[in-house]
């Protein structure tokens, strides 16, 4: 295996397990995380090298630009989970949500396009989330995000294919990687949408403490890499083949009915 992948968010979750996976299938693998030199030894994995990366910060990005001319792929998975009512989210959070989940992603890909170009051979994952083809109130900051991200790989998959440079995404379900323990919650202490608020993210937090694990989120992501002609989407977690299914023959207010039903929200 000469392949050179970078995963971004590898300290922890899927991007850890992905890391983990592709190291054992020998790919040289670099993971970034915003302090390497911090990270516990038990947090490392042992063929894994580490590189810095703050998706926040655009000079960061940036500066991983010479890496990037010799991945063969590039697995971004690092983000953001966010929450909170529509009429009250924070515009300076909105930016730094969309720097982070959005712009540093597309930047890295842009950054590492060239080389996979010329190699003609290169695989891009942007990590979604199944929220993206099922919103979910007080998540539209988080799921604006994911459909970007989204729309950016459909695009670009286009432009790039007939190089050999495949994007796709992988959308996850409810996964229990820790993150609802992280997620950043905008909500005012008057506000009238306290309560299904807090009812949506109790019923959030129990299907992701349910949910699948990073581990079969990885596997997804490394058969995206594999696949000769990579599909436009790969759903995992929540029951994706069912749901997919019935998305495609159901009206979208049911969708949407069963969709706030599954996070105790009788709209």
């Amino acid at each position: 295996m000469n392949r050179t992948a970078l995963v971004t968010g590898a300290s922890s979750g899927i991007g850890r397990a992905t890391a983990a996976l592709l190291a054992a299938r020998g790919y040289r693998v670099l993971g970034t995380c915003r302090a390497p030199e911090s990270l516990p030894a038990g947090r490392r994995i042992a063929d894994v090298e580490y590189l810095a990366l703050d998706l926040a910060d655009e000079s960061s990005v940036e500066a991983l630009g010479a890496r990037l001319k010799d991945v063969d792929v590039l697995v971004n998975n690092a983000g953001e989970s966010h929450s909170g009512p529509f009429e009250e989210l924070p515009p300076d959070d909105l930016r730094r949500l969309f720097q982070v989940n959005v712009f540093g992603p597309v930047r890295l890909a842009q950054l590492a396009i060239p080389g996979m170009r010329e190699r003609r051979y290169g695989r891009i994952v942007m990590v979604g989330s199944m929220l993206a083809s099922f919103p979910l109130s007080y998540r539209s900051s988080y799921v604006a995000t994911k459909a970007a991200l989204k729309g950016f790989s459909n695009g670009a998959r286009h432009e790039l294919s007939p190089f050999g440079v495949w994007l796709t995404t992988v959308e996850p379900g409810s996964i229990n990687t820790g993150i609802s323990e992280r997620r950043t919650k905008h909500i005012a202490a008057d506000s009238i949408h306290r309560t299904d608020f807090e009812t949506m993210l109790a019923a959030l937090d129990r299907n992701e403490h349910s949910g699948v694990s990073p581990e079969r989120v990885a596997a997804t992501i490394v058969r995206a890499i594999e696949d000769q002609k990579p599909r436009q989407r790969y759903a995992v977690g929540s029951n994706a083949p069912l749901v997919f299914a019935l998305r495609r023959v159901t009206p979208t207010s049911l969708v949407e009915k069963m969709t706030h039903r599954r996070h105790n929200l009788h709209r």
